[in-house]
Protein backbone atom coordinates (compact mmCIF):
# COMPACT_ATOMS: atom_id res chain seq x y z
CA UNK A 1 0.00 0.00 0.00
CA UNK A 2 1.52 3.52 -0.71
CA UNK A 3 2.33 6.01 1.89
CA UNK A 4 -0.37 8.49 0.48
CA UNK A 5 -3.06 5.23 1.24
CA UNK A 6 -1.69 4.32 4.26
CA UNK A 7 -2.17 8.49 4.97
CA UNK A 8 -5.72 8.62 3.78
CA UNK A 9 -6.90 5.68 5.72
CA UNK A 10 -4.95 6.76 8.78
CA UNK A 11 -6.47 10.11 9.11
CA UNK A 12 -9.96 9.27 8.14
CA UNK A 13 -11.30 10.19 11.33
CA UNK A 14 -9.54 13.40 10.96
CA UNK A 15 -11.04 14.59 7.40
CA UNK A 16 -14.44 13.88 8.49
CA UNK A 17 -14.11 15.79 11.52
CA UNK A 18 -12.64 18.52 9.51
CA UNK A 19 -15.53 18.42 7.19
CA UNK A 20 -18.11 19.05 9.96
CA UNK A 21 -17.34 21.78 10.89
CA UNK A 22 -20.69 24.49 11.12
CA UNK A 23 -18.85 26.80 8.67
CA UNK A 24 -17.87 24.66 6.36
CA UNK A 25 -20.77 23.22 5.89
CA UNK A 26 -22.81 26.79 5.20
CA UNK A 27 -20.59 27.57 2.76
CA UNK A 28 -21.29 24.26 1.01
CA UNK A 29 -24.73 25.01 1.16
CA UNK A 30 -24.43 28.65 0.15
CA UNK A 31 -25.49 29.79 3.79
CA UNK A 32 -22.87 32.35 4.49
CA UNK A 33 -22.46 35.91 5.61
CA UNK A 34 -20.31 38.49 4.49
CA UNK A 35 -18.73 38.51 8.61
CA UNK A 36 -17.96 35.06 8.11
CA UNK A 37 -16.16 35.17 4.67
CA UNK A 38 -14.29 37.72 6.35
CA UNK A 39 -14.10 36.07 9.36
CA UNK A 40 -12.64 32.87 7.39
CA UNK A 41 -10.20 35.12 5.18
CA UNK A 42 -8.79 36.87 8.19
CA UNK A 43 -7.63 33.48 10.37
CA UNK A 44 -6.55 32.12 6.60
CA UNK A 45 -3.82 35.42 6.41
CA UNK A 46 -2.54 34.28 9.91
CA UNK A 47 -1.55 31.14 9.05
CA UNK A 48 -0.98 31.62 5.20
CA UNK A 49 1.79 34.40 5.96
CA UNK A 50 3.46 31.76 7.65
CA UNK A 51 4.00 29.04 5.03
CA UNK A 52 6.71 30.26 3.65
CA UNK A 53 8.79 30.93 6.86
CA UNK A 54 8.03 27.17 7.88
CA UNK A 55 9.10 25.81 3.88
CA UNK A 56 12.09 27.53 5.38
CA UNK A 57 12.64 25.83 8.57
CA UNK A 58 12.10 22.48 6.79
CA UNK A 59 14.66 22.67 4.34
CA UNK A 60 17.26 24.44 6.91
CA UNK A 61 16.32 21.08 8.87
CA UNK A 62 16.42 18.72 6.43
CA UNK A 63 19.16 15.86 6.76
CA UNK A 64 22.02 14.83 3.95
CA UNK A 65 19.91 11.90 2.81
CA UNK A 66 16.60 13.95 2.45
CA UNK A 67 18.69 16.40 0.23
CA UNK A 68 16.25 15.65 -3.28
CA UNK A 69 13.92 16.94 -0.71
CA UNK A 70 15.01 20.67 -0.92
CA UNK A 71 14.93 21.12 -4.61
CA UNK A 72 10.27 20.44 -3.76
CA UNK A 73 10.64 22.90 -0.87
CA UNK A 74 12.05 25.25 -2.99
CA UNK A 75 9.39 24.30 -5.72
CA UNK A 76 6.63 25.38 -2.87
CA UNK A 77 8.45 28.44 -1.83
CA UNK A 78 7.72 29.70 -5.17
CA UNK A 79 4.31 28.52 -5.41
CA UNK A 80 3.36 29.60 -2.34
CA UNK A 81 5.31 33.29 -2.00
CA UNK A 82 3.07 36.43 -1.71
CA UNK A 83 -0.47 34.18 -1.30
CA UNK A 84 -0.89 36.35 2.48
CA UNK A 85 -1.28 39.55 -0.04
CA UNK A 86 -3.99 37.91 -1.86
CA UNK A 87 -6.02 37.77 1.18
CA UNK A 88 -5.44 40.68 2.13
CA UNK A 89 -6.63 41.85 -1.05
CA UNK A 90 -10.16 39.96 -1.04
CA UNK A 91 -10.38 41.10 2.33
CA UNK A 92 -10.66 45.14 0.51
CA UNK A 93 -13.00 43.63 -2.36
CA UNK A 94 -15.22 41.70 0.34
CA UNK A 95 -15.56 44.61 2.20
CA UNK A 96 -13.27 44.60 4.87
CA UNK A 97 -10.80 46.35 6.70
CA UNK A 98 -7.19 44.58 5.47
CA UNK A 99 -5.14 46.72 7.51
CA UNK A 100 -7.12 45.55 10.86
CA UNK A 101 -7.51 41.87 9.53
CA UNK A 102 -3.62 42.18 9.46
CA UNK A 103 -3.07 43.71 12.84
CA UNK A 104 -5.51 41.75 14.77
CA UNK A 105 -4.55 39.02 16.39
CA UNK A 106 -5.07 35.20 15.76
CA UNK A 107 -7.41 33.11 17.12
CA UNK A 108 -6.10 30.71 19.55
CA UNK A 109 -7.39 27.92 17.06
CA UNK A 110 -4.88 29.41 14.44
CA UNK A 111 -2.34 29.94 17.02
CA UNK A 112 -2.21 26.60 18.14
CA UNK A 113 -2.32 25.32 14.15
CA UNK A 114 1.05 27.17 13.05
CA UNK A 115 2.80 26.84 16.54
CA UNK A 116 1.92 22.91 16.08
CA UNK A 117 3.35 22.93 12.28
CA UNK A 118 6.78 25.41 13.39
CA UNK A 119 6.89 22.37 16.19
CA UNK A 120 6.95 19.52 13.51
CA UNK A 121 9.30 21.90 11.54
CA UNK A 122 12.13 22.81 13.89
CA UNK A 123 11.62 20.19 17.15
CA UNK A 124 10.53 16.79 15.17
CA UNK A 125 11.22 15.22 11.59
CA UNK A 126 10.87 18.03 9.19
CA UNK A 127 9.44 15.81 6.68
CA UNK A 128 6.30 15.33 8.57
CA UNK A 129 5.68 18.78 7.28
CA UNK A 130 4.17 17.13 4.37
CA UNK A 131 1.92 15.98 6.57
CA UNK A 132 0.04 19.45 6.63
CA UNK A 133 0.82 20.06 3.06
CA UNK A 134 -2.12 16.88 2.64
CA UNK A 135 -4.55 18.44 5.11
CA UNK A 136 -3.98 21.91 3.15
CA UNK A 137 -3.90 21.29 -0.31
CA UNK A 138 -6.01 17.81 -0.45
CA UNK A 139 -9.02 20.25 1.57
CA UNK A 140 -8.55 23.14 -0.71
CA UNK A 141 -8.83 20.81 -3.87
CA UNK A 142 -11.97 19.28 -2.06
CA UNK A 143 -13.69 22.58 -1.33
CA UNK A 144 -12.36 25.43 -2.62
CA UNK A 145 -13.58 26.25 -6.16
CA UNK A 146 -17.08 24.78 -5.35
CA UNK A 147 -17.23 27.28 -1.96
CA UNK A 148 -16.15 30.63 -3.68
CA UNK A 149 -18.91 29.96 -6.69
CA UNK A 150 -21.41 29.36 -3.74
CA UNK A 151 -20.08 32.24 -1.12
CA UNK A 152 -19.97 34.62 -4.48
CA UNK A 153 -23.85 33.52 -5.55
CA UNK A 154 -25.23 34.26 -2.12
CA UNK A 155 -23.30 37.28 -1.55
CA UNK A 156 -23.12 38.76 -4.60
CA UNK A 157 -19.48 39.77 -3.82
CA UNK A 158 -17.31 40.55 -7.37
CA UNK A 159 -14.77 38.21 -8.64
CA UNK A 160 -11.66 39.79 -7.16
CA UNK A 161 -12.88 38.64 -3.59
CA UNK A 162 -11.91 35.24 -4.52
CA UNK A 163 -8.56 35.28 -5.84
CA UNK A 164 -7.43 33.25 -2.89
CA UNK A 165 -9.97 30.78 -2.75
CA UNK A 166 -9.89 30.40 -6.56
CA UNK A 167 -6.35 30.49 -7.23
CA UNK A 168 -5.72 27.86 -4.71
CA UNK A 169 -8.28 25.70 -5.53
CA UNK A 170 -6.24 25.75 -8.51
CA UNK A 171 -2.48 25.33 -7.91
CA UNK A 172 -3.73 22.57 -5.56
CA UNK A 173 -4.95 20.20 -7.89
CA UNK A 174 -1.84 20.69 -9.28
CA UNK A 175 0.10 20.25 -5.83
CA UNK A 176 -1.95 17.37 -5.04
CA UNK A 177 -0.31 15.42 -7.68
CA UNK A 178 2.69 16.84 -6.50
CA UNK A 179 2.29 15.67 -3.36
CA UNK A 180 1.77 11.83 -4.01
CA UNK A 181 5.01 11.62 -5.85
CA UNK A 182 7.22 13.07 -2.60
CA UNK A 183 5.31 10.51 -0.74
CA UNK A 184 5.89 7.89 -3.37
CA UNK A 185 9.99 8.56 -2.62
CA UNK A 186 9.76 8.20 1.00
CA UNK A 187 10.80 5.15 2.29
CA UNK A 188 11.79 5.18 5.64
CA UNK A 189 9.25 3.89 7.98
CA UNK A 190 9.94 6.92 10.24
CA UNK A 191 9.19 9.05 8.15
CA UNK A 192 6.16 7.83 7.11
CA UNK A 193 5.17 7.95 10.42
CA UNK A 194 6.19 11.43 10.86
CA UNK A 195 3.96 12.47 7.90
CA UNK A 196 0.95 10.22 8.72
CA UNK A 197 1.14 11.96 12.64
CA UNK A 198 1.25 15.55 11.40
CA UNK A 199 -1.79 14.94 9.15
CA UNK A 200 -4.21 13.50 11.60
CA UNK A 201 -2.88 16.34 13.97
CA UNK A 202 -3.69 19.06 11.28
CA UNK A 203 -7.20 17.64 10.48
CA UNK A 204 -7.95 18.01 13.90
CA UNK A 205 -6.35 21.45 14.21
CA UNK A 206 -7.73 22.70 10.94
CA UNK A 207 -11.12 21.91 11.91
CA UNK A 208 -10.98 23.38 15.35
CA UNK A 209 -9.93 26.96 12.82
CA UNK A 210 -13.30 26.81 11.00
CA UNK A 211 -15.07 26.23 14.47
CA UNK A 212 -14.13 29.16 15.91
CA UNK A 213 -15.28 31.54 13.01
CA UNK A 214 -18.25 32.05 14.23
CA UNK A 215 -17.13 33.19 17.30
CA UNK A 216 -14.79 35.24 14.85
CA UNK A 217 -17.88 36.67 12.69
CA UNK A 218 -19.60 37.46 16.03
Amino acid sequence: MSLLQQLTDASRAGREYLLAAPAIRRAMSGDVTRALYLAFLGQAYHHVRHTVPLLMAVGSRLPDDKGWLRSQVVHYIDEEHGHEQWILDDIAAAGGDPGAAAAALPRVETDAMVAYAYDVAQRRNPVGFFGMVHVLEGTSTALALDAADRIQARLGLPDRAFRYLRSHGRLDQEHVEHLAGILGRLQAPEDAAAVTQCARAMFWLYGNVFRSLDAVAA
